[in-house]
């Protein structure tokens, strides 16, 4: 399973990142949000959701291994993580985050969250 992002659907609202933060984190914080919304512009604006493929590319790079796949999402073990950023540095599509505030990498866990509240069917969940 895997969250298709159809980027012609989105219309930059950015409920996803609210919905992520506040399942999540029980607050609403863009910037502690697994799902971000990359606008740009000129005219007329663009606006791309960036989440993670689930590629598990950060796994084989992780030297604590505290990230591995759980039914499908790549999750991230606090216990284990050492907090020393390679998975954020190494991933290919820059979709893991780190916020002063959380303990481990954020990266999307597909809780599906966020396909539940896009209005507009910009986030998908596919089969892969």
């Amino acid at each position: 399973m895997k969250i298709q992002v159809l980027q012609e659907k989105c219309t930059g609202c950015r409920l996803c990142e609210q919905i992520c933060t506040i399942h999540h984190c029980k607050e609403i914080n863009p910037k502690k949000s697994a799902i971000r919304i990359k606008a740009e512009f000129p005219v007329p604006g663009v606006f791309i959701p960036k989440l993670c493929d689930q590629c598990g590319d950060c796994i084989e790079v992780c030297p604590s291994n505290a990230i591995s796949k759980k039914d499908d999402a790549v999750v991230i073990d606090p216990d284990e993580c050492s907090n020393c950023g390679l998975c954020v540095q190494e991933c290919p599509t820059g979709v893991i985050y780190e916020h002063p505030d959380m303990e481990t990498p954020i990266i999307c866990d597909l809780c599906l969250k966020c396909t539940e509240v896009c209005n507009t069917g910009a986030l998908v969940v596919i089969d892969d």
